[in-house]
């Protein structure tokens, strides 16, 4: 269910002429058809109900455990974080090293039910998919990237950010190699993508992201095409500088020196693409530059994103400053930003100006989504279609199964700020939909969560439209008894919350850790109908493929995704307490049937 919509000093030469004058070559391949699912996902205007027709597996049925079939490989351990899961092999400072460490077990919650005993003997399975969020698929050398907020805060950069392509394509390989659902061994109907697909609303970024989800070739690489221009060849001892023998801040904290490093980053990589169809659910960093502008249409944020000067430092008073607007929405639209820059234009360095790094409209999201090269398995446009075009929209129904509706929202406010909210247009629509297929389960999936949707900010498009936050949203979702599962991201953490309700009116809401950020994760979930009044919700987190052990001297792509979770381990002033609780991880989730 994913969806989508991106130093050394040198003359501000113009890429295509660079291009040209060293006889690069653009690839790009779209990866077989196979699996297509019966028929595309529709969209709704908001004066139209959906038509949920869309099959996400060619079978379209439940498919029941037992000994034969697909079901005999279950419940299985390898390949998720049941059976390991990546774990430093030192203590708690310095640069810690990875290795193998121990499963997670998984772990029954009845907060909504009680489970009964000998379900697993009965159970029948409903639907089975991979959830991906927050892939943050960097264009690392981008003009628009707030690096230099480092100064005042270690976490405004992280270390790893040149190898998120290598990294979401290890992904994609660690999915294709799943053996049906780990609690059932039912098939894999289909993955979801649950926002923040990419990270400066790059068009860059976008056609990264369309070509590692579908197949194909990619130079995770913008403006010079020889060679890397961004903070991490500055000289800048703010950054870890890899290649060069300066002991920066993070060499200083134990960060290696490789040689090498920069030059592999962005070197060519190929993706084999998923092997399941997939859908693809918008976030705020896909909608507004830098996750938080409402500012589409900005002449001056445009130019500077396409254009040859990059700022690469800052004093921290100043940053400390400028964090706050951000932070607190003062200036949604990107006035604070507008300043900052024109402020400091003497400070900045010269890159080589690259166009395909103007940011990309919703329009051009959902056309991408629809562009026959990035059909890949299917389906065309990923749950997108040309209502969505039509009526400006990027929220859609979509059918899982016979019995269960998927219901993908777009949680994005375009007024601004980095957290969510909905417009009464889309929230009508939702209740509606609900309403009119209350004879099926629904799993409704966003990027941002119910504790995230406080943003109100007017939308321009729609100024005297009403915003509507987590909180309604859930009252909304928790009167209606079909309701299952909120499915959702944005946070970077794992968070699994009961929302209780009478008359058998409960649901979960799961929240699953990203992939830029350590662990570095995925989500398998099933859905299974006990045959006892119960239904049961199995997650289990995923890795990516990369071994977990690293060698720096391997700067192949698997060496440098393994490389990827590891530097996003050590990466300064990052967050401990993403992997969540044992309760927010691999688990099975009771819920009485509505």
């Amino acid at each position: 269910m994913p969806r989508i919509r991106s130093v050394a000093t040198v003359p501000a030469l113009n890429r295509r002429t660079l291009l040209a004058a060293t006889g690069a070559v653009s690839l790009s391949a779209g990866i077989g058809l196979a699996l297509r699912p019966q028929s595309p996902a529709h969209a709704a205007t908001a004066a139209q109900a959906p038509v949920a027709d869309s099959v996400a597996h060619a079978e379209g049925g439940a498919a029941t455990t037992g000994p034969s079939g697909p079901a005999a490989l279950a419940p299985y351990t390898r390949g998720t974080t049941l059976g390991s899961v990546a774990t430093p092999r030192s203590g708690p400072t310095g640069y810690r090293r990875l290795g193998d460490g121990a499963g997670w077990k998984r772990v029954v919650r009845d907060e909504l039910a009680a489970p009964k005993t000998g379900r697993a003997d009965r159970r029948t399975a409903l639907a089975a998919f991979v959830q991906l969020t927050d892939l943050h698929l960097i264009d690392a050398q981008h003009p628009l990237r707030l690096e230099y907020l480092r100064s005042q805060n270690k976490s405004a950069w992280r270390p790893q950010e040149t190898l998120t392509v290598a990294g979401a394509i290890s992904l994609i390989e660690r999915v294709n190699s799943l053996h049906g659902a780990p609690a059932t061994g039912t098939p894999l109907h289909f993955v979801m993508t649950t926002g923040d697909n990419t990270d400066n609303n790059s068009t860059t970024e976008l056609e990264w992201f369309l070509k590692v989800m579908s197949g194909g070739r990619i130079t995770p690489n913008s403006g010079d095409p020889r060679h890397y221009e961004g903070v991490q060849a500055s000289n800048l001892k703010t950054y870890w500088q890899p290649d060069a023998a300066l002991r920066d801040a993070d060499k200083q904290l134990g960060f290696p020196r490789i040689q090498g490093f920069l030059e592999a980053a962005i070197r060519e990589l190929r993706s084999p693409g998923l092997k399941l169809p997939w859908y693809s659910t918008v976030g705020n960093h896909d909608a507004l530059p830098l996750g938080c502008y409402g500012s589409r249409g900005d002449s001056y944020l445009t130019e500077f994103a396409v254009g040859g000067k990059k700022l690469m430092s800052l004093g921290s008073a100043e940053a400390t400053t400028f964090a706050k607007t951000i932070k607190n929405g003062s200036s949604p639209k990107g006035a604070a930003f507008h300043d900052l820059l024109r402020a400091h234009t003497r400070e900045m360095r010269s890159v080589t100006p690259d166009e395909k790094r103007a940011p990309f409209t919703p329009a051009e999201y959902v056309k991408a989504h629809l562009d026959p090269a990035y059909t890949g398995p299917g389906p065309n446009g990923h749950g997108y279609s040309s209502a969505n075009l039509s009526a400006g929209t990027q929220y859609y129904t979509f059918r899982i199964s016979g019995d269960v509706l998927g219901i993908s929202l777009d949680t994005t406010d375009p007024g601004g700020h980095y957290e969510g909210s909905i417009g009464t247009a889309q929230l009508r629509w939702l209740e509606r939909t609900l309403r009119e297929n209350a004879d099926s389960y629904v799993i409704v999936f966003s990027h941002h969560t119910s504790k995230t949707m406080r943003n109100t900010h007017a939308d321009p498009a729609h100024p005297t439209e009403r915003r509507h936050g987590g909180a309604e949203v859930v009252a909304l979702l928790a009167r209606f008894s079909n309701t299952l599962a909120w499915v959702n991201g944005h946070t970077h953490r794992n968070e699994i919350i009961p929302h209780a309700a009478s008359g058998n009116r409960s649901f979960w809401e799961i929240c699953t850790a990203s992939h830029v950020d350590f662990p570095q994760l995925a989500r398998v979930i099933e859905l299974v109908d006990n045959k006892d009044g119960t239904l049961s919700l199995f997650t289990t987190l995923i890795e990516s493929a990369a071994p977990h052990a690293t060698d720096f001297s391997d700067l192949s792509q698997t060496g440098l995704a393994a490389l990827y979770r590891e530097l996003s381990l050590n990466a300064p002033g990052s967050r401990t307490d993403l992997s969540g609780t044992s309760r927010d991880r691999n688990t099975e989730l009771i819920l009485k049937k509505g």
